[in-house]
């Protein structure tokens, strides 16, 4: 039913308000000129900006906040230290320090910061070395790590701080750090302004211990790995106070820390969690990734408004040399063929070139066959790192791994790597009670099937409701509220019930060595894994699903420019011609698994058929040898003789394979390279047959 009020009901008072019977009085709208419009506008720096829409940045909840933070200063870690040629070491510390309030630190034992550019690395957003260089690296935008030390100050109050070290007889240097949102600036806190020097030696240990600064000066293993045995020569240390919230399973910092250790084999790191629980991921090679080269943009990746800008900005004083100094691939001879196509000299002033002129300059670029660029600014992990690095933080009969040649999207030339590990057990069965139990508690999912399904990897609704059958309780269940003879039920349920047939393939996304956590549907590698026909290669797979099998896929993409699909790089946008190489990198990667399954499943296929032989070998050798009247010696003859046909007509079930996937007698047929295989199945074969009875 609606209501309306009539015009004769409402009349003007003369004090200029608009009166209607029974409500109050409505102020006339103010007339605002453009002058007082004018007086209102006023810029916006870009750290007010993104303090207000700090979720473009991946702080928009807590146990996200305090993961991305932690990744922002492990990535600036480890390219600190693979620029300077160092192996990194990185201590990860977080503490808590109220309720849902953590202290996160992060320590590399890098090259150091000079003191003059410490405030402007961590209090200054859009500030770094990294956006104008086509080369390979984590960091792109010079944002991450300062936001996350403004997240901190808006949430707690509390100022980042930092530590860095650039010789071990050189001063420190120890700043507390705000930023001011209004100017994108730093305001250092600490002393007068200026921030503190630490004297070297054992004055600054005790200078750092009266003053409660935080730094790790000595590894706590002499292990022969790492790059001083006595303690951190230089280094830079981030402690960054927050509010986020702490949780294991998916998602979690525990999670980003070994696939980050799964993707940068030449790292050890040392974790201690909230609960002061420690553990060390340590190094399988001490090989520094090869340095990626600088190079120059590709003519084909500019747009018309970006060449337009170079030919204003160039200092070259010929078109042909703006052409070949500022393209990567540019010879003379194709700047002079870019020229006679677009009907411009050679000799021309680039910087007097009209919009015309550059309109027909950018179309000649276009239509002039120009090589692809180099890919030397890529680092890829290599497929013999890719197997270490799975083999040793994941468990697994059978191993390969596959990189595609360097390809290019928009000028930018990128690499993609994947690989596969099959076998092992669930996630479900490697948790202990202990840490089940704070799971459960720790948890915010409203029954004990969603626990299930968003804390561990790989486990479908179908094996959600395996494990909750087996425990008998049932699904709605509150995880928070369990008892603890019901949890130790469920416990056990998880561990007796067998999810290989039912557990979904786990998949491992990478950016430039980087873990990617979160979105995965919107990201161009999932949707490629799950586009792939799984089936073709002995894996169960319904349409638009992940593949189910024991089975976890890492996929990496390597570039001098990864297209994320937004600031807080957490999805790789889905270019034409990166589906195409990822699409190409996993069928190579499952037609080597499919070559291991189809032989594990003849091997087995004949081991049963040469036990059901070797069953009724005596009987038929006994019933021959009383019709022939054989005696014993012959009879046993005759055994023997039908066990050796028997072996040779299922000489499939005695192969054995090597860890590199060929055949231990055989070395002809075999995988391909890049496998490893771990623990061949037993056949049921290899034993040998008894004698028959009489």
């Amino acid at each position: 039913m609606s209501t309306k009020v009539e015009t004769d009901k409402m009349e003007e008072q003369p004090n200029g308000m608009l009166k209607v019977k029974g409500r109050a009085e409505l102020p006339k709208r103010r007339a605002v000129t453009a002058e007082s419009m004018a007086a209102k506008q006023r810029d916006i720096s870009v750290s007010e900006f993104f303090a207000k829409n700090r979720h473009l940045l991946g702080f928009d909840n807590p146990r996200k906040a305090l993961l991305t933070a932690v990744k922002e200063a492990v990535d600036n870690s480890l390219d600190a230290c693979e620029e300077a040629a160092i192996i990194p070491e990185l201590w990860v510390h977080i503490e808590a320090t109220g309720p849902n309030r953590f202290k996160v630190g992060v320590q590399d034992n890098g090259p150091g910061i000079v003191k003059k550019q410490i405030p402007l690395i961590f209090g200054k957003l859009l500030y770094g070395s990294k956006f104008h260089r086509l080369r390979m690296s984590r960091g792109q935008q010079g944002i991450g790590i300062s936001a996350a030390g403004m997240y901190g100050m808006l949430t707690t109050g509390r100022p980042v701080k930092i530590v860095s070290m650039t010789s071990p007889k050189k001063p420190a240097h120890y700043f507390e750090i705000q930023i001011d949102t209004r100017r994108n600036m730093p305001e250092i806190v600490n002393g007068k302004g200026d921030g503190e020097d630490i004297p070297a030696g054992e004055k600054g240990r005790t200078y750092i211990t009266e003053h409660g600064i935080e730094w790790v000066s000595h590894y706590p293993v002499a292990d022969q790995q790492s790059h001083d045995h006595h303690g951190v020569r230089s280094g830079t240390r981030v402690t960054i106070e927050l509010e986020g919230r702490y949780q294991r399973g998916r998602g979690s910092v525990d999670e980003y820390l070994e696939q980050t250790a799964i993707a940068n084999p030449h790292v050890t790191i040392h974790y201690v969690d909230p609960d002061s629980g420690e553990i060390t991921y340590s190094r399988s090679t001490t090989e520094l990734p090869p340095e990626p080269a600088e190079i120059k943009p590709h003519p084909y990746g500019i747009e018309l408004g970006q060449l337009v800008a170079m030919l204003k900005d160039t200092s070259a004083p010929s078109m042909a040399q703006f052409l070949t100094t500022s393209f990567s691939r540019v010879s003379s001879g194709v700047a002079q063929k870019v020229c006679e196509t677009a009907k411009i000299s050679t000799r021309g002033n680039p910087r007097k070139i009209g919009r015309q002129e550059a309109d027909s300059l950018y179309r000649a670029i276009q239509e002039t066959k120009i090589s692809a660029p180099a890919t030397d600014c890529i680092s890829p992990i290599g497929e013999s790192l890719i197997l270490k690095g799975l083999h040793h933080q994941l468990p697994g009969e059978f191993f390969c791994a596959a990189t595609r040649p360097p390809a290019v999207y928009r000028g930018n030339p990128f690499l993609i790597e994947v690989g596969l590990a099959y076998g092992g057990a669930s996630s479900t069965q490697k948790v202990t009670l202990d840490a089940l139990t704070d799971l459960l508690s720790e948890s915010d999912a409203r029954s004990l099937k969603q626990f299930l399904l968003t804390t561990f990897d790989g486990v479908g609704a179908t094996g959600a409701d395996k494990i909750l059958s087996q425990a008998k309780m049932g699904t709605r269940q509150s995880p928070s509220k369990l008892k603890k003879e019901e949890i130790g039920q469920l416990f056990a349920a998880m561990k007796n019930v067998n999810l290989s047939e039912n557990q979904s393939m786990q998949v491992l996304r990478y950016a430039n060595r980087v873990p990617l956590q979160f979105q995965p549907a919107a990201c161009a590698i999932t949707q490629s894994v799950i586009g792939t026909n799984w089936r073709a290669y002995g894996l169960a797979q319904s349409r638009g699903q992940l593949p189910v099998g024991p089975i976890t896929v890492m996929v990496h993409v390597a570039s001098v420019w990864v297209p994320f699909t937004s600031e807080s790089k957490e999805a790789v946008a889905s270019y034409p011609e990166i589906m195409k190489e990822l699409r190409l990198g996993l069928q190579a990667v499952g037609r080597k698994l499919a070559v291991y399954l189809n032989r594990r499943k003849r091997v087995r296929q004949e081991g049963e058929r040469r036990e059901i032989f070797l069953r009724y070998l005596g009987e038929v050798a006994h019933a021959v040898a009383t019709i022939k009247e054989y005696g014993d010696r012959p009879r046993k003859d005759l055994y023997g003789r039908l066990v050796d046909v028997a072996k040779r007509k299922t000489a499939v079930a005695d192969t054995q394979l090597s860890g590199d996937g060929k055949e231990r007698e055989n070395a002809a047929e075999e995988f391909g390279e890049n496998v490893l295989i771990i623990n061949p199945e037993e056949t049921p074969g290899e034993t040998e047959p008894s004698e028959p009875t009489a």
